[in-house]
């Protein structure tokens, strides 16, 4: 009896070292963090993995003192488990394929993928189970009906309708940045000590592997940032705009882009000096992007101009897009605008759209470009639109 018993202790060992061995060599091949984070999931819930039924990772919001939902990984019924278990096993996929899953994945997400997405809590005692994970750097294991009492109303885990199942801290160097939440609602099979143990190291490597991708994105995003505005650079622009542009061709679906231009900008910079036109730049950036959220990314293209990337958007609204950001600054009361031309601070711009105008990104922003001229020409503060002759 203790041979047997020592066998299946060293295969289990055996196991989570083969499982820790395959996804910290999935998770070298990227620094994306949602392909970083689907990758952490697949194996909490591959068969091959720790073969949870569910597992939804939530990260840390330190500019906020939130607990967000990132992602979710498993099905939403006892039918959608039947079906992708069954698929599992007739494809014999093993942990590479289920990994390899992510740009399916990618397209759309699941529905528990949305709930979790949608959750965010308060790092607050008194807010949950996934709040204390953090607060208190420990697990916590719901694991039958005594437990379960005790956060009988969590919204959180209401919304998850999750009954018995564990958290644990993601951890990163010294610090708490997250949580898995694994179940097992359809199975019902018991979370043992072993199983808790397990994933409790899993989590630990996890944490430094999310750290250190975003690490990666907070310098990518800093390269790509003009450090003036905090806007897009000209570089990222033209990267953004070939994306998007390849998507609009894929879907079959308009895109328009606007130029910006400040009217009158030298007069202001020469008359108040650079420190009040380096302020004013960054004023305009800061209302392009607040009026603009949501519709379309705003980057400064040079000097006193400035571009907006509005993907499936057809002219005639992407016209009332760049009107109403028109407008925004036109009625904004900035430091020193009377001693423009006008006694007001004002933009001009100019709009075309693929595929209608332009099949190509550099044509495209030519003729925005030329159609700012135009509204340059014609008397400053104003839109207008290339029309193809």
């Amino acid at each position: 009896m203790e041979k047997r018993t020592l066998q299946e202790m060293l295969d289990r060992i055996r196991a989570e070292l083969t499982i820790f061995y395959e996804i910290g060599n999935a998770m070298r091949t990227t620094l994306n963090l949602d392909e970083i984070l689907f990758i952490i999931l697949t194996g909490v819930t591959s068969h091959e993995g720790l073969g949870f039924n569910r597992a939804m990772l939530f990260l840390v919001n330190d500019g906020d003192g939130t607990i967000e939902g990132k992602m979710g990984i498993g099905p939403q019924s006892v039918e959608e488990a039947g079906r992708i278990w069954n698929r599992i096993a007739s494809e014999q996929m093993n942990l590479e394929d289920l990994i390899s899953a992510y740009s399916f994945y990618n397209k759309g997400g699941s529905d528990l993928d949305k709930i979790v997405r949608n959750i965010k809590v308060p790092l607050r005692e008194d807010s949950g189970v996934l709040a204390m994970t953090v607060l208190e750097g420990m697990s916590f294991e719901i694991t039958n009906e005594g437990t379960r009492q005790n956060i009988a109303h969590d919204t959180v885990l209401q919304s998850l309708k999750t009954e018995y199942f564990v958290t644990v801290p993601l951890r990163a160097k010294d610090k708490v940045i997250g949580v898995i939440l694994a179940d097992n609602i359809f199975t019902k099979k018991p979370i043992t000590k072993d199983d808790i143990r397990t994933l409790t190291m899993f989590a630990n490597h996890a944490g430094l592997a999310i750290e250190n991708s975003r690490l990666y994105e907070q310098t990518v995003h800093q390269a790509n940032t003009d450090m003036l505005t905090r806007l897009w650079n000209h570089g990222y622009f033209q990267y953004s705009l070939t994306e998007e542009l390849k998507k609009a061709y894929e879907n079959k679906k308009p895109l328009s882009m606007v130029m910006f231009d400040i009217d009158n900008f030298k007069n202001y910079n020469d008359t108040l000096g650079h420190q009040m036109g380096d302020q004013l730049l960054r004023d305009v950036a800061r209302i392009l992007k607040a009026t603009c959220d949501g519709k379309g990314s705003v980057a400064r293209y040079g000097g006193e101009e400035f571009a907006v990337i509005l993907p499936d958007t057809p002219k005639d609204s992407a016209y009332r897009i760049a009107e109403g950001l028109r407008q925004a600054i036109e009625g904004f009361q900035f430091n020193g605008q009377n001693v423009q031309p006008n006694k007001n601070l004002t933009i001009s711009a100019g709009l075309a759209t693929y595929p209608e105008d332009a099949l190509d990104k550099e044509k495209l922003i030519y003729l925005a470009d030329m159609a700012l001229y135009e509204a340059k020409r014609t008397g400053k503060n104003k839109v207008c639109v290339y029309r193809s002759k």
